[in-house]
């Protein structure tokens, strides 16, 4: 993957994973939650952002010279 490429997959991790965190929000705002999803939609949103760090340290790698 090119960094081009990176930066347009950052792109859509971060817009998928702000929609992730809409979703929890509005979820918890209810007034009994299925637990369940909103436990998996938080592990997604963990695991999304792993992702994104991920990309960021290809694209910005910390280099101690």
């Amino acid at each position: 993957m090119n960094d081009r490429e990176a930066k347009i997959r950052l792109q859509g991790l971060l817009v998928e994973h702000a929609d992730l965190k809409d979703s929890i929000d509005a979820l918890s705002e209810k007034r009994n939650p299925d637990q369940l999803q909103l436990m998996r939609l938080k592990r997604k949103k963990l695991q999304l952002k792993d992702r994104i760090e991920h990309l960021r340290d290809m694209l910005n790698p910390d280099i101690i010279a």
